[in-house]
């Protein structure tokens, strides 16, 4: 790993702000030094203060970014750049922070970011489409980044993706392997040992709720489910569709056919769902059905009965993103570099044998 060496004092030249004056000439603003003296600290402590890095006492920190607001100081970030080679803030791209695999990653990127002296800048795309990606890389590019992470580029591919050449990238998201360093889950062996699991308890088949249609995570554990089911000469239901949700998971429970004793989510919202539904048709899981949800939220162990799910590591992903661009930074060429994140089954109250015929 490579930690950033700003956390020292970068000089009063350096920091210094540039103001208007009345007559539109520009003035000396505030520098790191007015600041460090008004507040009777180091330069040193200023700087570990306005970039996050190092420790400072609580009541130093505050007394610090009161000297700031008084004299209207602003840190200099090009200038830092220019003395240090980098700007310290890393660029991440999410689409729907609301779904549990985007914000579990965003919150461990940037935690992991924290710890490599990076700060983080967001740009949250309203759709995934090419063009509105392509558009938050340019708006995040404008904003003087070291590196970019796009946790999911959905509709957007390799050909489609314009990038800034030579900005260091890592993306969440197995269809760049191979043209940007990737870290993933393994989707697929994940699902595969779910249904196997349902398969060795003696289930005859499984059925699936899907995750969106055009989400690639949804597409590789349906796939995963098919395949699996082709490996053991079982044939594969009519999916039932999902969008992540646990409402589309109790409409998926409602239409259930009444001869399904396994059921396979594409994640664990949708398998809550699925459970509420079947409760309310008077089925019990998991002596009737078996239910499996996938990515192993902090709620699943605590359903009734606790769920049987697939685990995503998502604080490992977010630390790989962020050592993959950090890499990039130190000059290293990772282009086609992949990191593959275990996905292991874990088995709980959920999944039993079927009932007796």
């Amino acid at each position: 790993m490579v930690t950033l060496p700003y956390a020292d004092a970068v000089s009063d030249h350096a920091a210094q702000a540039e103001t208007a004056s009345p007559g539109g000439a520009p003035a000396r603003g505030a520098s790191i030094g007015d600041v460090a003296r008004l507040a009777g600290v180091s330069a040193t402590t200023v700087s570990r203060v306005s970039t996050g890095v190092g420790v400072v006492r609580e009541s130093t920190r505050r007394r610090v970014l009161d000297a700031m607001r008084t004299l209207g100081y602003t840190p200099n970030h090009a200038a830092r750049a220019l003395r240090y080679g980098s700007f310290g803030t890393i660029g991440v791209i999410a689409h729907q922070l609301g779904r549990t695999g985007e914000s579990r990653t965003v919150e461990s990127v940037v935690a992991a970011a924290r710890r490599e002296g990076y700060g983080v800048t967001l740009v949250d795309v309203e759709s995934p489409t090419s063009d509105q990606v392509d558009a938050a890389v340019q708006r995040l590019t404008h904003r003087s980044i070291d590196g970019l992470v796009i946790i999911r580029a959905e509709t957007a591919t390799p050909a489609t993706l314009q990038l800034p050449a030579h900005l260091p990238v890592a993306v969440s998201d197995s269809r760049f392997v191979g043209h940007h360093p990737a870290v993933g889950p393994d989707q697929t062996a994940g699902t595969r040992e779910a249904v196997e699991h349902l398969l060795s308890l003696g289930h005859r088949t499984v059925h699936h709720v899907t995750g969106p249609a055009g989400s690639g995570p949804a597409t590789l554990r349906a796939a995963g489910w098919r395949a699996a089911l082709a490996a053991a000469g079982r044939s594969a239901p009519e999916p039932l569709p999902g969008d992540w949700s646990a409402a589309s998971g109790h409409a998926a429970g409602l239409a259930l056919p009444p001869d399904a004793t396994a059921v396979f989510c594409a994640n664990d919202e949708t398998a809550a769902g699925l459970v509420a539904a079947l409760d309310a048709r008077g089925l019990r899981v998991p002596q009737d059905v078996s239910v499996v949800g996938f990515d192993d939220i902090p709620l699943a162990g605590f359903l009734r009965p606790a769920l049987t799910t697939v685990r995503q590591d998502f604080a490992r992903v977010g630390e790989e993103l962020v050592h993959l661009l950090v890499r990039q930074v130190a000059g290293e060429e990772l282009a086609d570099h992949r990191v593959v994140v275990p996905a292991p089954l874990v088995v709980r109250a959920s999944t039993a044998p079927p009932p007796a015929a």
